[in-house]
């Protein structure tokens, strides 16, 4: 990913916790020179400094073939906002969009063990449905091994991580605070997250 270096977030607790938040992402891989992606929910955790994205396929999908032997690509973005010139104090300014996105590249590898399957779904309910669980753990023991069957559950160990925050930290303050006010009041709940991260950068800049 291109990441001016004003644009670098250096920090990878704050990237980790972006990941966590925006954690429905898509994973790329490559066939014969052709790129396929699917957009799945993830769980990323943390053992010590390690970093491990886990998540399942449905079997069906030809791309859980490709993931084992390859570099895989999981991108993490969510909230974007368009930039109008109007915002700039010169009239000889471009568009542009503001956004923040996470990339992690690393291996996978499939999980084999029936338990260690349980276990990844069980927590995934945890994380995005916990008030679904207690109706979950009623479901009978064969209900439950026909869906395993149904998945190819794997875990991917990180070994980059590529982070860019384009708050339109280039601009001036005027500028920043335009956008950040316009942004604000927009009915465009990605808008404004955007104002909202725009303006703890500036407060971040100010200490």
């Amino acid at each position: 990913m291109y990441v001016p270096s004003f644009n670098l977030i250096t920090d990878k607790q704050e990237a980790i916790s972006f990941m966590q938040r925006y954690s429905f992402a898509t994973i790329v891989t490559s066939a014969n020179g052709v790129p396929e992606a699917t957009h799945l929910p993830f769980l990323v955790k943390q053992d010590n400094d390690k970093l491990f994205l886990l998540s399942h396929f449905a079997k069906a999908n030809p791309q859980s073939a490709q993931i084992i032997g390859n570099t895989i690509l999981v991108i993490f973005t969510e909230p974007h906002a368009y930039i109008s010139p109007k915002h700039y104090e010169k009239e000889e300014s471009v568009p542009t969009w503001n956004y923040i996105a996470v990339h992690a590249y690393g291996n996978a590898r499939i999980i084999e063990e029936e338990d260690k399957k349980a276990e990844l779904l069980k927590h995934t309910i945890e994380y995005y449905d916990a008030g679904y669980l207690q109706q979950y753990q009623k479901l009978s023991d064969n209900f439950k091994s026909k869906m395993m069957k149904g998945i190819v559950a794997f875990e991917i160990e990180v070994a980059d991580l590529q982070a860019k925050k384009k708050l339109s930290q280039n601009r001036t303050e005027k500028e920043r605070e335009n956008i950040i006010d316009s942004l604000s009041q927009s009915p465009n709940n990605n808008e404004k997250e955007i104002a909202v991260y725009m303006t703890k950068l500036t407060g971040e800049s100010k200490h």
